[in-house]
């Protein structure tokens, strides 16, 4: 499908947030939508025909727009016309979006669809007024269709929005709950929304009221998570966890939600897939109608395990409140010590290791609080507690974590804002139900479970007080049997697991998450590359060496497996369902590298086997296999040594034997590359952007990713008056462009990175002495790859795709492919 209309609305938002400073962009509470993202939510739309009303009611530069288009002219069969409405705030946006939303339209009306659109320069809530109320009026002013990636603020109370929204009767606490509120009332009966959007409503006290609106009117279809936090709007630094949702707005709900998630940074590509029951991801008897995501089927045991608990908190005799010391408040009571006058204050780095340890080593907080009448009704009385962190950090494995706090000599203390704790109706408790708590709390079985329906870091403490907890006599028991030990992870788990009676396949859950780690700690202690540091390469792993969760690494083997087997492997023993359409995702970028590293031979049985066989496939080789058995043993650090010197020698011997390229050059000299990094993308560049480009051109310069270089023409370099500085880096192809007097400056972009400013400036640099035009080219084998790399691309440059080689992308300026003086 063809991605015009987004590529140029992505390189217009590279501009735009280049030139936006993070405090703006806060200001706006709006962050683009890279086209990656915008495609993805473009493809969740389940209608497309008939008279088409498109709203975006936040549109940016429009992006999402753009990409909405698209798969209208993949998929024109049933549309008779397109209404685009586009609602933008800021002015600077403007231009680009008129000329998005013309650009729209005009590629409609080519294949014979009535297009057109309405560009409303003005906040979205803000048009919604008793005396305006355009989109409320009318049944002809609904809309079809919605799309949007709403601004993320906070509403402050004073605000207009939060006036106009009173008098719609609408109740929630951030704008983009406000603008998914307002979009879902204006849309058509059938009609559809997608949304990306924090996963933060799903549950929480905040947003009770915004789903149990969402929920009536609209009927939830498909829910996309992202693996990382910052994975959407890596670029902006974004680290809220987003979800694209999409919903139709009718009152029969579907029996199955398609869930998705994708696990690897780029957007596209390696989707996990997953159909689970509506009713059990919104529970039509739930008061709090929260959504519940889980991702596959081994989460499932989970909830069920946890479902087993039927003890409430007023079944225990306990509430759970947050810390009623507000620091910033109380400050003239703060203190750096403990004296007569003042009591203990507890603030979060006071919790190690599911223990209260005060005072802490190093506090950068106040730790103690004046006792007086002022903040006598801020403290708690001494006694046996549980608190929990409100907040976790985002490099934190844990969102859950508890700590067990005993009495003090004090006969009162305070607990900071940025804790939750759990009591006895303001009292403390009996000690060993502290300690049971403390660790359930703390197990990884409760952290698994709390993680599906809480997307955010913060623990709140209407989230604790909404989970189903062991009975009162199990958690004393359990905190019996822990006492004041110091217990790993591991050991308390166990001990949690057998004390409470566990189910098998929830422990075999946790079990299954504990092996992905691991796997992920053996490529990362072997040096695997980065990119093949996540959880696709783990189970591709954990697959070769037929480790299941209950296997452990001594018993590994080295069964021989294609990628269908692979796959099926992962879902039949790790509950990972994928699409289809990942096959050729594990094959390029985790099986390629496996065999690159050494760790994977292909076609052990039969060597030559055709590359489109059916019976393509790998195993662990043996030295691999020899390591992996001796994971987490005492003589594995030993073995990982001799592994990494005996690897490198089998890799040198590989490369000497390494095939070669063959690469005619525009003047028709014949030359070899070696058959590896990006020496493909090189061959292409030498024999369809040259001649195109460069006609009768002269290849001074070409790279090998095997060699220093191939051709080096010194004495050509001299003869155009260009002294190079031997120890500087080459691009990998220099082409002196007679016709123009320019030299040619390429970078091939597969493995590495693009002509970004800090390379320009580095190229500038080195070719100094030329007083040739200088024109610097990057080329890419797709328009896939480019799109990872459009944020980084320098102005005054420009783009080569491999893929499409009669075409060129000029990044800004009054002239394309011709050098730039400074």
């Amino acid at each position: 499908m063809t991605t015009f209309l987004t590529d140029s609305t992505d390189i217009k938002r590279v501009h735009f947030s280049s030139k936006l400073n993070l405090n703006q962009r806060s200001e706006l509470g709006q962050f683009f939508t890279p086209a990656p993202v915008a495609r993805l939510m473009a493809r969740q739309f389940s209608n497309l025909s008939g008279h088409v009303s498109l709203l975006d009611p936040g549109a940016g530069v429009g992006a999402l727009t753009a990409a909405f288009v698209e798969q209208l002219l993949a998929n024109p069969q049933n549309i008779e016309s397109c209404l685009l409405t586009a609602y933008e705030v800021e002015s600077a946006f403007i231009p680009s979006l008129r000329q998005c939303l013309t650009e729209c339209c005009v590629a409609l009306e080519k294949i014979g669809i009535t297009a057109n659109y309405c560009l409303h320069q003005e906040s979205f809530i803000e048009n919604i007024s008793e005396t305006n109320l355009p989109l409320f009026n009318l049944p002809s002013s609904s809309f079809t269709h919605a799309i949007l990636n709403p601004p993320y603020k906070k509403i402050n109370s004073q605000s207009i929005e939060r006036k106009i929204l009173a008098q719609l009767g609408i109740e929630t606490v951030n704008l983009y709950s406000a603008f998914v509120w307002l979009t879902f009332l204006n849309l058509s009966h059938n009609g559809e929304i997608v949304a990306i959007t924090p996963r933060s409503f799903c549950n929480g006290l905040y947003f009770r009221p915004f789903r149990q609106a969402f929920l009536q009117t609209m009927a939830l279809s498909k829910i996309h998570l992202f693996e990382s936090r910052s994975a959407a709007f890596s670029e902006d630094k974004v680290l809220q966890e987003n979800i694209i949702f999409h919903a139709i707005k009718t009152q029969v709900r579907p029996d199955y939600v398609e869930i998705t998630r994708n696990i690897e940074s780029y957007i596209e590509e390696f989707l996990e897939l997953r159909y689970v029951p509506y009713s059990e991801v919104v529970n039509a008897h739930d008061s709090e109608s929260f959504i519940h995501i889980v991702t596959n089927s081994l989460e499932d045991y989970l909830r069920a395990q946890m479902n087993q608990f039927s003890s409430t908190l007023d079944d225990l005799g306990l509430e759970v409140s947050t810390g009623p010391v507000v620091d910033f408040r109380l400050k003239s009571a703060l203190r750096t010590c403990c004296d007569n006058n003042s009591v203990p204050l507890i603030y979060p780095e006071a919790i190690k290791a599911g223990k209260v340890c005060f005072p802490p080593s190093n506090p950068r907080k106040a730790i103690a609080i004046t006792q007086n009448p002022e903040t006598a009704k801020w403290l708690v009385p001494s006694g046996w507690y549980v608190l929990t962190k409100r907040f976790s950090a985002k490099e934190e494995k844990r969102r859950v974590v508890a700590a067990v706090c005993p009495p003090s000599d004090f006969p009162v203390f305070g607990i900071e804002n940025h804790l939750n704790y759990y009591h006895a109706h303001g009292q403390g408790m009996n000690p060993d139900l502290a300690r049971g708590l403390t660790a359930f709390l703390n197990s990884t079985l409760l952290d698994s479970y709390f993680r599906q329906f809480s997307g955010h870091t913060q623990v709140n403490a209407t989230d604790l007080r909404k989970l189903k907890y062991p009975s009162k006599d199990d958690l004393i028991r359990l905190g019996s049997q822990i006492g004041d030990s110091h217990l790993d992870q591991e050991q308390l788990d166990q001990v949690v697991h057998q004390t409470l009676s566990i189910m098998s396949e929830a422990t075999n859950a946790i079990q299954a998450s504990k092996r992905i780690e691991e796997a992920l700690a053996i490529l990362k202690a072997i040096s695997a590359p980065k990119a093949q540091q996540n959880e696709r390469s783990a189970l591709c792993l954990l697959a070769l060496a037929d480790i299941r969760p209950e296997t452990s690494w001594y018993q590994a083997t080295a069964p021989r497996r294609r990628i269908t087997e692979m796959m099926d492997w992962f879902r039949d023993h790790y509950g990972k369902q994928y699409a289809p359409n990942t096959r050729e995702t594990v094959r390029r970028q985790t099986m390629h590298q496996f065999v690159q590293m050494g760790i994977v031979v292909e076609n052990p049985d039969q060597p030559e086997r055709p590359i489109n066989s059916p019976k393509w496939c790998y195993q662990l080789h043996q030295q691999a296999l020899s390591l992996i058995k001796l994971y987490a043993s005492e003589q594995w650090e030993e073995a990982r040594h001799n592994y990494a010197v005996s690897v490198t020698n089998l890799l040198q011997d590989r490369k000497r034997n390494r095939p070669i390229i063959p690469v005619t050059l525009p003047n028709g000299q014949a030359i070899q590359l070696s058959s590896g990094g990006q020496n493909l993308l090189i061959k292409d560049i030498l024999e369809s952007f040259c001649p195109k480009f460069t006609p009768r051109g002269f290849v001074i310069y070409v790279g090998d990713a095997g060699d220093k270089f191939i051709i080096n023409e010194t004495q050509k370099f001299r003869e155009l008056g260009i002294e190079l500085d031997t120890h500087g880096k080459m691009p990998d192809i220099v082409v002196y462009y007679e016709q123009q007097d320019w030299l040619i400056l390429i970078e091939a972009v597969t493995s590495h990175g693009p002509v970004n400013l800090k390379r320009r400036n580095e190229l500038k640099q080195l070719f100094q002495s030329s007083r040739k035009g200088l024109v610097f080219v990057t080329a890419f084998p797709s328009r896939q790859e480019m799109t990872r790399y459009l944020a980084e691309i320098s102005w005054e440059t420009e783009v080569w795709i491999a893929d499409q080689p009669d075409h060129m992308i000029h990044f800004n300026g009054e002239r394309f492919l011709g050098p730039y003086e400074s």
